[in-house]
């Protein structure tokens, strides 16, 4: 019996190694093998962050959602819907390392404050999944989760070195729906459109059809009815108003429609401590909003900091960026209105989001590199600009065919100044949806099942992944100045300092296959010992030149550790 018994599992055995053999196992970078590719002590600076933005809707389904008893059961467009991402599915992802495999040290996410419940009534066909139009500010949506996720969120984020941008809408509330009225006539106004033909056309009118918060004003308004009732019956109005007597008490600010927004959204920050804002529709408001959205955001982060001394990461302070649609780098500083000129910097942006950059990867690398870095260290001056390519609402990225990823993730990755890849850009999801209209095209679902099982999708990612970190690891390729090495084969260098910290590092892209020689001299000395993180390879300089023998076209060079 016990000879059978032995048989028996013996078949078993070797059953079970053959049914392994069968189902290829899907190879997962881990927390641990990528935490262990990332430098310590380096310091986190905003000018270079490596910043990931995604749709909350559309990147990752966290936990299993729970019925939220909104009933948006109503047919849609293609892509205008939910589809059931979450906060909880953005943690999940920082937990499994996918956001450190890929050099990210900040994300950005669409706003979750809880949305309009309707459809639009102009388009019909699209419910608030983008998170653009707000209902109450003082809530999270129940499509996205909850506060305690959020919180959830940044905490974890924090812990993985990642820095959390909260993407906030200030000039505007969300369309009329059969279920959700306007805000009061003192809130909003929704006439005239604006026809982006001067300043008064873009700051005092509606965005298409979406009702135009009064940021100019100073005159004091009244809470709406039906936000007091709600939140009567959500059992926190008592609370909700103690908190705005306490806030108009010490900011002395009027108790105007920007101010009330501005203390709604700067909780976020002292409750969960977010670290930065993406600002929409920066050019559709008055500029003094923005520099007491910044003031008081500033001010709420301190006091998390204070009051969790044990969670801080360093002493970077509040960081915005703004999305003045249109603005790009060679415009200069200042966007040009046509009657008026606002240089926007000047009121609380640490960084302007670039539009520039999808048209000036058509040049050669040099020539992008070059026009950034004199920019950057020439008329910004400590400030910066966020790069891409690709963009939610952008219907002319650098490649909507996904021939380039390759090429996309070099310039993305490696042009002077912040960079924001966009989900998908690192998988090369695809822009084009058939049926869809407009922006849609580019908002379809993260394609993770392509991640986990396409050898040329993960290929992509592996480049993208071999950028990201050497970005992340060296602020010299965000934040340090340019020098060309070589023409041929293409070298350069980033030279970065700040106080004691210096970080000089050297880049070769479209390199031969096999032997090749990079050119260092006047940047490394003979004898230097330098590491190449794209082959893993150890190299040292001689005459000027260090020597690869490899297959790539990327050399990624810096000191040894």
């Amino acid at each position: 019996m016990k000879k059978y018994l032995l048989l028996i599992a013996v078949i078993s055995f070797f059953m079970a190694c053959k049914n392994q053999e069968e189902k290829p196992v899907k190879k997962q970078v881990t927390k641990t093998e990528v935490v262990a590719k990332s430098k310590k002590n380096v310091p986190f600076v905003w000018e270079a962050a490596n910043i990931y933005f995604l749709l909350t809707d559309r990147f990752n389904i966290g936990d299993i959602k729970k019925d939220t008893t909104l009933n948006q059961t109503k047919p849609t467009g293609v892509l205008r819907g939910f589809m059931g991402g979450n906060i909880a599915g953005i943690t999940q992802k920082i937990n499994e390392g996918y956001f450190t495999a890929l050099g990210v040290n900040a994300i950005w996410f669409t706003p979750v404050v809880e949305q309009i419940v309707g459809i639009d009534k102009e388009s019909e066909d699209t419910y608030a999944y983008h998170g653009y139009w707000a209902k109450d500010w003082t809530a999270i949506d129940p499509n996205f989760g909850t506060k305690k996720d959020l919180e959830k969120l940044v905490k974890t984020a924090h812990a993985n070195g990642i820095r959390i941008v909260m993407d906030v809408v200030v000039n505007h509330t969300g369309p009329e729906t059969e279920s959700d009225k306007l805000w009061p006539k003192e809130w909003v106004r929704t006439s005239p459109r604006c026809d982006f033909t001067n300043y008064q056309n873009n700051t005092s009118c509606t965005l298409v059809n979406l009702p135009d918060i009064y940021t100019e004003s100073d005159k004091p308004v009244e809470l709406p009815d039906a936000l007091l009732a709600k939140w009567k019956a959500e059992g926190r109005l008592s609370t909700e108003l103690d908190e705005l007597d306490v806030f108009f008490e010490r900011t002395g600010y009027p108790r105007c429609p920007r101010a009330y927004i501005i203390k709604w959204l700067t909780d976020y920050v002292k409750d969960f401590g977010i670290d930065g804002y993406r600002v929409d529709t920066v050019k559709h408001a008055d500029e003094k909003t923005w520099a007491e959205l910044h003031k008081e955001a500033s001010y709420a982060f301190e006091t998390w900091k204070k009051l969790n001394p044990d969670k801080v990461l360093d002493d970077t302070p509040f960081y915005m960026v703004g999305e003045v649609y249109g603005y790009g780098i060679s415009g200069g500083r200042a966007y040009d209105f046509g009657d008026k000129k606002v240089d926007y910097f000047n009121y609380g942006f640490n960084s302007l989001i670039n539009f520039d950059l999808k048209t000036d990867a058509k040049k050669p690398y040099e020539q992008i590199f070059k026009k950034y870095n004199s920019f950057l260290h020439k008329d910004l001056k400590g400030k910066s600009v966020l790069n891409y390519l690709t963009s939610h609402d952008d219907m002319q990225p650098f490649d909507m065919e996904r021939k380039q990823p390759y090429k996309t993730a070099n310039i993305l990755l490696l042009t002077p100044g912040a960079s924001q890849i966009y989900y998908g850009d690192e998988s090369a999801r695809s822009l084009i949806v058939e049926n869809t209209l407009g922006d849609a095209t580019l908002r379809s679902f993260m394609n993770w099942e392509e991640i986990e099982s396409d050898p040329t999708t993960q290929k992509i990612l592996t480049h993208w992944r071999k950028l990201g970190q050497f970005r992340s690891n060296h602020p010299a390729v965000g934040a340090g100045k340019h020098r060309l090495l070589s023409k041929k084969p293409y070298v350069f260098s980033r030279t970065y300092m700040d106080g004691d910290f210096k970080d000089k590092v050297v880049i070769g892209l479209d390199l031969p296959k096999g032997m090749k020689k990079l050119r260092v001299k006047g940047f490394f000395g003979n004898g230097t010992t330098l590491f190449d993180s794209y082959s893993n390879t150890e190299v040292t300089v001689k005459n000027g030149n260090v020597i690869l023998d490899n297959e790539h076209a990327t050399a990624l060079l810096a000191l040894k550790q």
